[in-house]
């Protein structure tokens, strides 16, 4: 079991994990080894997530989702499959920790009295402005 936060927790074998060849440069030893990791996890049909953070997942994932709601993690940064393997364990757990965290409700607020007062008084004396500037003509000689 993989500890995300206090209430979730994933299960192994919900996560895919496979080792491609790495591109690039790296000498010979790139055409040999397959260092580079690509780790699946079906956040759609994941059991260990609620509705609300599987949404949320998703949307924060972007580009990285599926359009079966399958999250796709690259990682490629280090030379060994290990520490790649352990990069890619740790995105998802960063990405799955961001997504559990719901949104603050926003709260709507009102205008203070003094506020709508002043508001008042800006398009009063604005208006006194517009109206002296259109009374005045200029006398004929």
């Amino acid at each position: 079991m993989i500890e995300i936060t206090e209430t979730i927790r994933l299960s192994e074998n919900e996560i895919d994990v496979q080792f491609v060849r790495s591109s690039g440069p790296g000498g010979q030893n790139v055409n040999k080894v397959a260092t580079a990791v690509h780790l699946r996890f079906d956040a759609a049909g994941s059991p260990s997530l609620s509705p609300e953070v599987k949404e949320r997942l998703l949307r924060l994932a972007g580009s990285r989702a599926t359009d079966d709601g399958v999250i796709v993690i690259d990682a490629r940064r280090h030379r060994t499959q290990e520490r790649n393997r352990q990069d890619a364990l740790d995105r998802l757990i960063d990405l799955i920790r961001r997504a559990a965290v719901s949104p603050k409700k926003r709260r709507p607020t009102r205008p203070t009295m003094a506020s709508l007062r002043r508001r008042l008084d800006d398009k009063k004396k604005r208006g006194a402005v517009k109206r002296n500037r259109a009374s005045r003509e200029i006398p004929d000689d």
